[in-house]
């Protein structure tokens, strides 16, 4: 990837990460902390709170640790608990369907990246049984505790055994 290329996604990051305000309603604890909507964007009202999976802060991410290797995909990874604090600041808006997606996808940041592919090849219309599908809902929960997930898997394979989208239904 070329610098300029570099630099532009950094920058399109940074807007992401600092654009949106929200009108606070009530306020939620997180590890102690009282969050809110006006805690939001977390990375410029309260960058100390947002560590990555290698416990980098977000001083450490910048252009030139990037560039010179100090800073590497793994250093950027997001954590289960940024996504349950950014659950609790969009619960705090009062957009709970938007908090529950932060929650689940704070469940699979521990499942690996390959099995996550599989899972989502898996819950593809036709492509397995009801019983493969409660075998994954069983590992999200088990293995993985990721228990938000596998009832949502669990809630596919009876929807897709009532529309007939299981495999061999087509």
């Amino acid at each position: 990837m070329n610098q300029e290329a570099l630099e532009n996604m950094v920058r399109d990051i940074l807007q992401e990460v600092n654009s949106g305000a929200v009108k606070t309603t009530t306020s939620k604890k997180v590890s102690g902390d009282t969050l809110t909507v006006r805690d939001y964007p977390l990375g410029t009202k309260r960058p100390e709170l947002v560590k990555t999976s290698t416990k980098k802060s977000l001083d450490d991410i910048t252009l030139k640790n990037v560039l010179d290797g100090t800073i590497k995909p793994e250093d950027v990874r997001v954590t289960a608990e940024t996504l349950k604090m950014q659950a609790q600041v969009a619960r705090d808006a009062g957009r709970a369907t938007l908090a529950n997606n932060f929650e689940r996808a704070a469940e699979l940041t521990i499942v690996p990246d390959e099995r996550i592919l599989e899972i989502y090849n898996a819950m593809r219309p036709y492509r397995s049984s009801k019983a493969e599908l409660f075998a994954i809902a069983d590992e999200l929960e088990n293995v993985y505790h990721a228990t938000i997930c596998s009832n949502y898997v669990r809630e596919a394979a009876e929807l897709y055994q009532e529309r007939k989208k299981l495999k061999g239904d087509n």
